[in-house]
């Protein structure tokens, strides 16, 4: 499957030949941590790797429960254990892959609405931008320059201050 995705100033679609030594060490953190997935209701295992500034790397992976609300995303876990475990640290990049479970190869997954609203939120709060790495087709991996990119019309503080 392809994503039919044009990149713009504030993305970029690259192979993983053009990517950087410290953007496939995070999206290999990302794939690893996958395996740590719990969800046996889904069977599909994402992972997320954060670098943070000083080259510091927190994982997460998705948690599913029986009443599925109760669960939690890859991405958020990620970012809120970076959060938590290192409240100065600037946040950088983050990285997010998936895979159906039993299956070698990775699949194109992109963070869903809620993801994009906290990732948006910590982005806003640095006063930093966050770059983003995810698969969108067979060894095609969008860059986003920031996360504002992936939510254009976001509901911020500013929408109820």
């Amino acid at each position: 499957m392809t994503h039919h995705m044009q990149p713009s100033e504030k993305t970029e679609i690259l192979g993983r030949d053009e990517l950087n030594d410290i953007e496939l060490q995070l999206i290999s953190e990302a794939e690893k941590v996958a395996h740590h997935s719990y969800s046996p209701y889904s069977h599909f295992q994402v992972g997320a790797a954060v670098l943070l500034e000083g080259l510091i790397t927190v994982t997460g992976a998705n948690q599913e429960n029986a009443s599925y609300p109760e669960g939690m995303c890859a991405e958020r876990v990620a970012i809120f254990s970076a959060a938590s475990q290192f409240p100065d640290k600037l946040i950088k990049k983050i990285a997010v892959v998936g895979r159906r479970k039993d299956h070698h190869q990775l699949t194109p997954v992109t963070p869903c609405g809620g993801c994009r609203q906290v990732l948006l939120e910590y982005e806003l709060a640095q006063q930093a931008p966050i770059e983003m790495l995810m698969l969108i087709g067979e060894d095609q991996w969008l860059k986003t320059r920031n996360i504002q990119v992936l939510l254009p019309f976001a509901f911020t503080k500013k929408s109820i201050g």
